[in-house]
């Protein structure tokens, strides 16, 4: 995951300061100097670096952190604001505008994910009650236009095309075409390059001053450190760029371009890309990127993931047949793929507060789910409501309809007892009041970790 080492080092200076009663300046200054390393390990620009950490001694050594009761922690919260002020203070918006339709021209150097991001940036839009007009204006890709054609379907999103033809006429068009079908965003998927050259950018320019464009997202990849945070300056001094979408963070990134892009450019990093997944595009809000870098989780979002990607009526429907002591496979299934469509087991345990050190060398087979997708789905409906029915032959023909062993099976149905105990712990608990928390599926649990 994104600043998984960045994360490591920082709680390593911290648990040195936790051991000190009192801080003194030298004690500061030590800690300071281990955050600017593990700063530059994690590809923060080196001016970036020696800044932020001049910023936090400067706050740091004052009386009022000194005498605190707890000096570490008191670091530990001047760390945390001042890495939300160095990522932008709170989160950007995306420009409107109240004559629509409004552009948003998508920029960027070839293979930085640029068409991708453009649907997942409309498809936002659309769940958000806009809509949204893709614009095929990368001429030269050899497949670009059937590309965003093919991602605009998964969206839902009309995409406007018109061949080969001058980008610039395209755009002038595709407008034209909004105001005419009630689009209130037109998005631009603008043509990218191996390296950035004066083409690019006059044709980019021709681009922006026929069409009024209101917004200019650059899309870079966070997995090219500073190289992002140097094709961002370089756009930004060309074309006057508004904000950045930064993908790849749910990568194996060191997180150095996310640290750096603002103070380097003064442009916000507007969103971040943190899958494959259409859905997987968020906005980027510093305080929540900097509780993440410092361990502290992201509950916030991990929320907002779970009221997007849950069905309320069934949330209820499953709450009510617990109470009732009706919790089937049928249910346990619908959990299942519920937690899988909300993203990447590991990036949602990461976002719970206290979780980010300890699922480093956490072993989470994700496979599992579909290991368990696959036996319940070998079951007949009577089956997987009445699971006391299943004996050994009907255990051997769910083996054998799924790919998987008895013993699978065996430890699925032992899985679904242990769940339906909790779940009755829960509500006994609930009623009685004092009881201590039940213990969860024990080792060898459905989830395979």
């Amino acid at each position: 995951m994104a600043f998984e080492g960045l994360s490591e080092k920082l709680s390593a200076a911290f648990k040195r300061l936790k051991n000190k009663g009192k801080l003194s300046e030298a004690d500061v200054k030590e800690a300071m100097r281990e955050v600017r390393l593990a700063l530059l390990e994690a590809d923060v620009n080196y001016k970036v670096a020696k800044d932020f950490t001049a910023a936090v001694s400067a706050r740091a050594v004052g009386e009022q952190v000194m005498e605190s009761l707890t000096p570490a922690q008191m670091v530990i919260k001047l760390v945390n604001e001042e890495l939300v002020a160095l990522m932008g203070g709170e989160a950007a918006r995306l420009a409107g505008t109240n004559h629509p339709p409004c552009v948003v021209m998508m920029c960027g150097l070839q293979g930085s994910g640029k068409t991708t991001h453009s649907a997942k940036l409309a498809k936002m839009l659309k769940s958000q009650g806009h809509r949204p007009l893709l614009v095929a204006c990368d001429v030269y890709r050899p497949a670009a236009i059937t590309q965003l054609q093919v991602v605009g379907e998964k969206a839902g999103v009309p995409v406007f095309e018109r061949g080969t033809i001058s980008p610039v006429d395209i755009a002038k068009e595709a407008v034209s075409h909004a105001k005419d079908h009630g689009n209130d965003y037109v998005i631009l998927d603008t043509a990218g390059r191996l390296h950035i050259d004066e083409a690019l950018m006059d044709e980019l320019r021709a681009v922006k001053a026929a069409v009024d464009v209101r917004e200019i997202l650059l899309v870079v990849d966070a997995m090219t450190g500073q190289d992002a945070v140097n094709v961002a300056s370089s756009f930004n001094d060309a074309l006057g760029i508004d904000g950045v979408i930064l993908t790849k963070l749910d990568g194996d990134t060191r997180g150095g371009a996310a640290l750096s892009v603002r103070a380097v450019t003064g442009k916000p990093i507007k969103f971040a890309g943190t899958g494959e997944k259409l859905d997987d595009l968020e906005v980027f809000h510093p305080e929540r990127m900097a509780s993440r870098i410092l361990g502290m989780g992201d509950v916030l979002s991990l929320v907002e993931k779970a009221q997007a990607k849950i069905d309320e009526k069934e949330a209820e429907e499953l709450a009510k047949r617990l109470q009732e002591d009706r919790f089937d496979f049928n249910d346990m299934l619908t959990q299942f793929r519920q937690i899988k469509n909300m993203g990447d087991i590991k990036g949602l345990l990461a976002m719970v507060p206290g979780m980010g050190s300890q699922i480093k060398d956490m072993d989470i087979d994700e496979k599992q789910f579909d290991r368990v997708e696959a036996i319940i789905l070998s079951m007949t409906e009577k089956e997987r409501a009445r699971p006391d029915i299943i004996n050994p032959s009907r255990k051997r023909r769910i083996a054998a309809g799924s790919g998987m062993k008895v013993e699978d099976v065996n430890r699925l149905l032992k899985q679904y007892e242990q769940m339906r105990k909790m779940m009755k712990q829960m509500k006994s608990m609930g009623k009685k009041g004092g009881k201590r928390m039940p213990r969860g599926f024990g080792r060898n649990n459905p989830f395979g970790f």
